[in-house]
């Protein structure tokens, strides 16, 4: 019998097990580097860990003999992070021998990209020309602005800094700028474990086991495991007082209650709820996925059986009955089909320019401007932005400011565009933004206070216009500092709540944040003049909890990325299903 803790069951399912994606790999036009007959290529996957610079092979297609145009028959399969931005590179080879050492065969071309970019294409579908730049497995990324150029047949790789640009030596290896053809890179979501079931079940006559009342019964189901053990896979919640309980329909997916085998054990124990933890057994049965499908029928009709009782009571028949009373399975959607269905993310900045960041012009400042590195609102909008554009087709972001008195007459705003266009506050990429920001430093006054609800606001105006699914609003709020407007922001969240969006607050210095973890709502849902919060949709990160300096500060960076965006596919997922939108089908592909 598992143990039980002394508070009362919940009624989750469980962690759903992480989405694994499939690329598919083709090529177009290669070059044709067999004298007489066309190339044999071959594709060699790249990818980078989070955070490193560092190149690590992940792994190889079969070779295609003699052909310009490969549909490569092997897949590569990756786990997708949407919190992460995961790098690939993928390198075109012609191969001459059976030697698996790359340098014996002849260099094809090589296109970059992240799986994000992939996977946000229309249709998971992204088609991009190879290059004849080659950056070799063990090169490792500097902070100086580099570039790679391939110096002879499959050399090394040598970089160096820009300005300083070295003569081509002659080859017959990769040349600069010469046109190597297209690779086609094609994602799909594997489908293992997509069911999701959705049943509800009912007892009746179960033993009394309070002294001065009846039993309160709930439930917990174990899937078996190879070995003969069991995993615990749901709780029902506790119905009060009585021996006839009606519990609530539940959702499991089917993988956690079976493990995809539709006939393996399914446990079942049904406890009398205690206060103090020491529930009370009241009995068990076995079922399996394959029977619970068949529905409701006195097939799912079962006796509740205590094998103690059992054994010492020969008149023992059981301890009540427990019934299936309903039964529907469908499949989960996800994060990855929405966006394959057209779905786009709208990404929006707003950022802190009040006076208690310091003055600028001064080192201390948070807002500081080094010509040696980024500053922490530039280094906090570079991590999540360039993960978040991928997600964007047309990579116009709208960038706003707050807390500082604007030209011409010095009136202080909440809601100031970076780009002095109030018409269309939007930016051309994570750059425009990098840039419209320093610009806008030279311009403004910072003052205050640091009020929030205007930001929130205009961008929920946006995500009012759109709530069909086609597009998820997410802001960025970066700042520094204890929030003056408390009350107004609480209530614009909660009726942003109902909207496709979400908000991520990073606040960045040393300040106290008890305000912002109050926000983000994860312990307790947010409310504002009586009202709760629909779903969860803030999420906030210290900046300085990730950032390190030296030569670990890129791992930080990436820590900062995936937990910062790390709820936004379920917190889209909660508006949708909310809502009853389905994914809409992603585009047919066209060979």
């Amino acid at each position: 019998m598992a143990g039980l803790g002394a508070s009362e069951p919940g009624t989750g399912p469980g962690a759903v097990p992480a989405t694994r994606v499939e690329l598919t790999v083709s090529c177009r036009q290669l070059l044709d580097r067999d004298t007489f007959s066309k190339s044999d290529p071959i594709c060699v996957l790249y990818t980078q860990s989070p955070g490193s610079h560092q190149w690590r092979e992940f792994g190889r297609t079969e070779v295609i003999d003699n052909s310009l145009n490969p549909d490569f028959l092997h897949k590569f399969v990756l786990d997708y992070c949407f919190e992460e931005r995961q790098n690939l590179r993928f390198d075109l080879y012609d191969v001459d021998s059976k030697s698996p050492d790359l340098s014996k065969h002849d260099f094809l071309g090589q296109a970059f990209c992240t799986l994000g970019e992939i996977v946000g294409s229309a249709g998971s579908r992204l088609e991009k020309p190879l290059t004849s730049l080659l950056v070799c497995p063990g090169w490792t990324q500097t902070p100086e602005p580099t570039v790679a150029f391939w110096i002879g047949g499959m050399g090394t790789a040598t970089m160096h800094p820009l300005g300083r640009r070295p003569a081509l030596a002659a080859s017959s290896g990769g040349i600069l700028g010469k046109k190597c053809g297209t690779i086609i890179l094609l994602a799909e979501e594997l489908g293992n474990c997509r069911d999701v079931a959705t049943l509800q079940f009912c007892a009746n006559k179960l033993d009394k086991k309070d002294f001065f009342g009846k039993s309160d019964p709930f439930m917990v189901f174990y899937r078996s495991n190879e070995d003969g053990t069991f995993t615990i896979c749901h709780k029902t919640e506790v119905v009060r007082n009585t021996l006839n309980p009606v519990w609530a329909a539940f959702a499991i997916p089917v993988c956690a209650l079976c493990n995809g085998d539709h006939d393996r054990a399914i446990k079942v124990e049904v406890y009398d709820w205690d206060r103090n933890g020491s529930h009370d057994f009241i009995g068990e049965f076995t079922t399996s996925y394959r029977e619970l499908a068949r529905g409701q029928s006195h097939f799912n009709v079962y006796e509740v059986v205590n094998p103690r009782k059992k054994m010492k009571k020969k008149k023992y028949l059981n301890s009540g009955t427990v019934t299936l009373l309903s039964f529907t399975v469908e499949a989960e959607h996800t994060f990855l089909d929405y966006i394959r269905g057209g779905t786009q993310l709208n990404f929006t900045v707003a950022i802190d320019f009040t006076a208690s960041n310091g003055n600028p012009s001064q080192p201390t400042s948070l807002h500081y401007l080094s010509p040696f590195q980024l500053n922490a609102y530039s280094l906090a909008l570079r991590a999540v932005g360039d993960i978040i554009q991928d997600y964007d087709s047309d990579k116009m972001f709208p960038a706003l400011g707050f807390g500082a008195k604007v030209p011409p007459d010095g009136h202080v705003s909440h809601e100031f565009p970076l780009n002095g266009d109030a018409s269309n506050p939007a930016c051309h990429g994570i750059a425009g933004v990098l840039e419209a920001y320093q610009r806008s430093l030279r311009h403004v006054q910072l003052y205050g206070p640091t009020n929030f609800a205007p930001v929130v606001n205009h961008v929920a105006r946006s995500a009012a216009t759109v709530l069909d699914g086609s597009q998820y609003f997410v802001l960025l709020i970066i700042t520094d500092g204890v929030i003056s407007d408390m009350a107004q922001t609480k209530e614009a969240i909660v009726n942003a709540a109902k909207l496709p969006m979400s908000i991520i607050i990073v606040g960045v210095g040393q300040a106290e944040f008890d305000a912002m973890v109050e926000l983000d709502g994860d312990d307790i849902r947010i409310s504002s003049r009586g009202k709760v919060a629909e779903r969860d949709i803030v999420q906030f990160v210290p900046f300085r909890d990730y950032m390190t300096g030296g030569p670990g500060a890129g791992l930080s960076m990436a820590g900062l990325a995936r937990e910062v965006l790390a709820e936004i596919p379920d917190q889209l997922l909660s508006y949708m299903k909310a809502r009853g939108i389905k994914p809409a089908p992603h585009p047919s592909h066209v060979p």
